[in-house]
C-alpha cells in the first residue's frame, strides 16, 4: 500500500485518462509504474562499486587466492 501526493493538475489528468481508458485511476497508475521500472536500465554489480573496486591497490597478485591465509595473518598481527 501507497500514498502518493500529486498536484492538482495530474491528478485531473490522471482522472480524465483513466475515464477516457475505461479503468480506475489505480490501475493507470499500476500500469504506468510497472511500464517505467521495466524501461529503466538496473545498474550491474560492477556499476554499483566503481566507486570502491580498486582503490585500495595493493601490488600483491594473490590477495584473491590466498584471501583466508592472509586474513588470518593479518588479525593474528592485531593481536
Amino acid at each position: 500500500m501507497m500514498t502518493l501526493r500529486l498536484d492538482a493538475q495530474l491528478e485531473q489528468d490522471i482522472q480524465k485518462t483513466a475515464q477516457n481508458m475505461g479503468i480506475s485511476k489505480s490501475e493507470l497508475i499500476r500500469a504506468s509504474v510497472i511500464e517505467f521500472m521495466a524501461k529503466v536500465e538496473q545498474p550491474s554489480a560492477w556499476e554499483l562499486g566503481r566507486d570502491v573496486f580498486g582503490q585500495y591497490a595493493s601490488g600483491k597478485e594473490s590477495l584473491s587466492r590466498d584471501r583466508k591465509q592472509l586474513l588470518t595473518e593479518t588479525i593474528k598481527a592485531k593481536r
